[in-house]
């Protein structure tokens, strides 16, 4: 037995490193104090760097994985206990949150429904991108039923959602928001459930308007997305 089939026989070896190459990074990110240092985006540097030294093949690494994948919708709705805890507060500017959450939502279709016409995009291409902001229990089925891709709707929306986590301070710097319900309702918009996660680590408020700001886009881009499909 060769060292590729060795360590592909270790059933548990990839949950071990998934979960360890995790921990590892969010250790390194409250060690150093770099909030631009994603826990998402050093764990999967790490893991593609094992990977590649042990030769492990990615569908074995897939395969042992699974059921943490089954753990991701779960995950999600977790993020409704901030919610529940900051309701209250959420109540008296519902109005202006929804509004802005569904203006977000909408610009969001509709700029990447320009840049795919833009760069002249094939249809299952521009398909695939267009529910980038959403979360992927929700992007990558609606990608699929329009003849879209789900494993480049799960790639772009992983990139939307760590792009969000990285430049999501600063843009909220550049345009002076400093309100956390509007830096909330910004990062759930716009970079889902990563984004969400990002806004819970600078307040709670903010993570609350978060949680509602993910749940409201995605189900504003599934009833939409048939309409915006006719723009393209």
């Amino acid at each position: 037995m060769n060292l590729t089939d060795f360590f592909s026989s270790l059933t548990y070896l990839p949950v071990m490193l998934t979960v360890g190459c995790y921990l590892l990074a969010v250790y390194v990110q409250k060690k150093t104090g770099w909030g631009f240092l994603s826990p998402i985006i050093l764990a999967a540097a790490a893991v593609f760097l094992v990977l590649k030294l042990i030769r492990m093949p990615v569908a074995a690494y897939t395969r042992e994985n699974r059921f943490l994948a089954y753990l991701l919708t779960p995950a999600t709705i977790c993020l409704g206990l901030s919610l529940y805890e900051q309701l209250q507060k959420l109540k008296k500017e519902l109005p202006i949150l929804l509004a802005g959450i569904l203006a977000g939502t909408v610009s969001s279709l509709l700029v990447t429904v320009l840049l795919c016409r833009l760069f002249q995009l094939n249809g299952a291409l521009s398909v695939s991108l267009l529910p980038k902001s959403v979360t992927t229990a929700i992007g990558s089925v609606l990608s699929e039923e329009n003849g879209g891709s789900a494993s480049v709707t799960t790639a772009a929306i992983i990139l939307t959602g760590n792009v969000g986590y990285l430049l999501g301070p600063v843009l909220c710097r550049l345009f002076r928001l400093s309100d956390p319900l509007a830096r909330g309702a910004a990062y759930g918009t716009a970079a889902h459930v990563i984004g969400t996660a990002r806004a819970l680590e600078e307040d709670p408020l903010a993570g609350a308007a978060g949680s509602l700001s993910l749940t409201t886009a995605g189900l504003v881009t599934a009833l939409i997305f048939p309409l915006v499909l006719k723009l393209m």
